[in-house]
């Protein structure tokens, strides 16, 4: 396959004659290329998105819904497509692509109805003993956003981002990944079809590191959402003073097993919340804190469910899927090769074609290896026995990450006080953890990120407060 798309620049579909092929995960082969915009094309972005917002938030809220409906349904009739530039462009098999295409329809749907309720609040004096003054405080738009989403969710992160954005009356500025450029293209388009105003929705590509600064540095931005690395989100940190900032970057989210935990139903929620996608989410399990008198059952049963995950294209609707690049796969590598030289057992897996590697599952990992620390974003799994629940925290809060966390257990008293002591935005009780419902709060803490995501808090997130006190 080779698609060819347009950027989306104040209402219209552009290119510059400048082009970035986009490399396929399946075969390290192109399969299209996007706009390789520089710095003209941006500025006018902003500015387009700066001077339309005003005529765009002065439209009632059920018209500005019309326009999200129309896309809605338009990405809805669309979503065999885009699962099939999903496979090709990040790997993701097509059953799930079309999953994720529902998922973020409905996504737009629970957005419309929770920006219906936004309503304002009344409040008088009398509290302060204060008589004859009432205040009417109500959410505006902050102005123009910039959302910058992750190659893994490329239309359900960036859904995420824009859907709630829009309807509150934000003009907005989309950079998706370079791996997902091709789907937030082929979005735009279908945002063009849907007949967006001017100005309201304006899609850019090209490199990060080419253009990267000049959209986090530029003056017309009021709040940049950013889901990716913490590299790349300090260095958005640095660039954008004084801007409102919306972060999620990644996690080491661990999953402890205690000692009376049901192991066949844990074991399942371990293996899919290990290895779906190649491990390819930042919720993904990243490392199990066992108790040792039950760790050696708890590996005789993984054992043969990741021998079971098929391995393949994802054209084919593979579980394990090619990585989305080389330089991922060797980090990887580099992950296993260094906790097996520290005498580390290799269960099952380690073996690799290219990009792709298998599901690999490893078992005595000490807090000396790199693997129990790092975030591989890949199909490995390290398990860590721990002698009791003190230490299973310990190791859990001395990571850098605090995305989530999951506890296996029947005692709800004791995954109670364990959940508390968990330094992590959420906690899981018996369960993977996992960015959904998208209704959710959504949030890490340490390098994790920073600010809110889920409808409602995204909503709250990309207005601001605005009040207006009646002296009578």
């Amino acid at each position: 396959m080779n698609w060819t798309l347009d950027a989306l620049i104040d209402g219209k579909l552009i290119n510059n004659g400048e082009w970035l092929e986009i490399i396929s995960p399946i075969d390290l082969k192109p399969c299209g290329k996007v706009p390789a915009l520089k710095a003209k094309e941006i500025d006018l972005a902003f500015k387009s998105a700066r001077q339309h917002q005003r005529e765009w938030a002065n439209l009632t809220l059920f018209e500005r819904i019309k326009y999200l409906e129309d896309w809605s349904a338009l990405l809805l009739k669309h979503k065999a497509e885009l699962a099939k530039i999903m496979a090709y462009e990040v790997g993701k098999n097509l059953k799930d692509g079309e999953t994720e295409v529902l998922r973020s329809v409905e996504y737009i749907e629970y957005t419309i109805e929770e920006a219906k309720r936004m309503q304002p609040e009344a409040l008088t004096g009398d509290g302060w003993n204060i008589k004859n003054k009432m205040g009417i405080f109500t959410r505006v738009p902050r102005g123009v956003i910039l959302a910058i989403s992750p190659y893994n969710y490329p239309v359900n992160l960036s859904i995420s981002k824009i859907a709630p954005s829009l309807v509150v009356g934000n003009t907005v500025v989309f950079k998706p990944a370079t791996n997902g450029s091709l789907v937030g293209l082929y979005m735009a388009k279908l945002a063009m079809e849907a007949n967006f105003p001017r100005g309201v929705f304006n899609v850019v590509t090209g490199r990060g590191r080419d253009i990267g600064d000049l959209l986090v540095s530029h003056h017309e931005i009021n709040l940049i959402s950013f889901t990716g690395s913490v590299e790349v989100g300090n260095h958005i940190k640095n660039m954008a003073k004084g801007r409102e900032l919306v972060l999620e970057l990644g996690g080491k989210d661990p999953a402890l097993v205690l000692a009376d935990a049901d192991l066949h139903k844990t074991v399942k929620e371990i293996i899919g919340g290990a290895f779906s996608y190649s491990g390819q989410r930042c919720t993904a399990i990243k490392r199990v804190l066992v108790d040792d008198t039950v760790a050696d059952e708890l590996v005789r049963l993984l054992k043969p469910e990741v021998e079971k995950l098929t391995m393949g294209s994802p054209l084919d609707n593979h579980t394990i899927i090619p990585l989305i690049d080389l330089n991922s796969a060797d980090f990887v590598q580099g992950l296993i090769d260094d906790a097996l030289a520290q005498n580390a057992k290799l269960i099952v897996g380690n073996k690799r074609d290219c990009n792709l590697m298998a599901a690999t599952l490893i078992d005595h990992v000490t807090t000396d290896m790199r693997l129990a620390w790092e975030e591989p974003f890949g199909p490995v799994l390290p398990i860590i026995r721990c002698k009791t629940e003190e230490e299973m925290v310990k190791i859990a809060n001395k990571s850098n990450f605090g995305l989530q966390a999951s506890i296996f257990t029947r005692n709800i008293n004791k995954a109670f006080h364990l959940a508390h002591e968990l330094e992590t935005g959420t906690v899981n009780i018996n369960g993977k953890s996992q960015r959904g419902p998208d209704s959710f709060p959504f949030l890490g803490i340490k390098e994790s990120g920073q600010g809110v995501q889920g409808i409602r808090e995204t909503l709250n997130s990309v207005t601001r407060i605005k009040g207006l006190v009646i002296n009578y």
